[in-house]
């Protein structure tokens, strides 16, 4: 089934009950984990039957990648509403981290959900890795082309840093004092956009 199906659902069309799946397995599988929550309890949640989660994904695998296209969506339309309001592009990037900042610091906050993800799903070949990866990708790509519009040439190794950054920003603020990882992190930021190559 294509990605634009799997968001629609078997019938073509968006369903109060696909909603209200999707919305509990999202929920579940952020705060507790993906492998560790049964299709059983989340139709028990949703207040679905079975027949209900079947008519809208083919299975738990597919319902995991739908919630990675819900993150996958958030963090973009995140990405995209800090950049709006932002001059330049040294100053988009420190409104990204700003946002990353933000998220780290809100309550429920259980690190990266794609970081997360695929701690649980290894083999580089399973659908949920890639959904990963693709994500990283576009991730990383936007903010090293952000990163070369402010004047780093090349870009890649200071895109790759601020991405460093940020997982471990996202990975140390579930663990540690949220405001002072959100610090340090902007510092590391900073301390990127200040250097330019000779």
């Amino acid at each position: 089934m294509s990605q634009g199906a799997a968001k629609r659902g078997r019938s073509g069309g968006v369903s109060e009950a696909r909603e209200r799946l999707l919305g509990t397995a999202t929920k579940i599988f952020y705060a507790e984990g993906i492998h560790s929550v049964g299709v059983d309890r989340i139709i028990a949640e949703a207040q679905v039957t079975r027949a209900t989660l079947y008519r809208h994904f083919t299975g738990k695998e597919e319902l995991v990648l739908a919630y990675l296209d819900v993150a996958d969506r958030g963090i973009r339309s995140q990405v995209a509403t800090a950049r709006e309001g932002a001059g330049s592009p040294a100053d988009e990037v420190r409104a990204v981290a700003a946002a990353i900042a933000d998220g780290i610091r809100s309550p429920g906050f259980r690190g990266c959900a794609f970081l997360n993800a695929v701690a649980e799903y290894p083999d580089p070949a399973h659908p949920v890795h890639q959904a990963v990866l693709a994500h990283r990708q576009w991730f990383l790509e936007t903010v090293t082309d952000l990163l070369a519009r402010a004047g780093h040439e090349p870009a890649d190794e200071a895109g790759r840093h601020v991405v460093m950054l940020r997982d471990g920003a996202m990975a140390a603020g579930c663990l540690f004092d949220p405001e002072l990882v959100c610090a340090t992190f902007l510092r590391g930021v900073e301390g990127v956009l200040s250097r330019r190559a000779e």
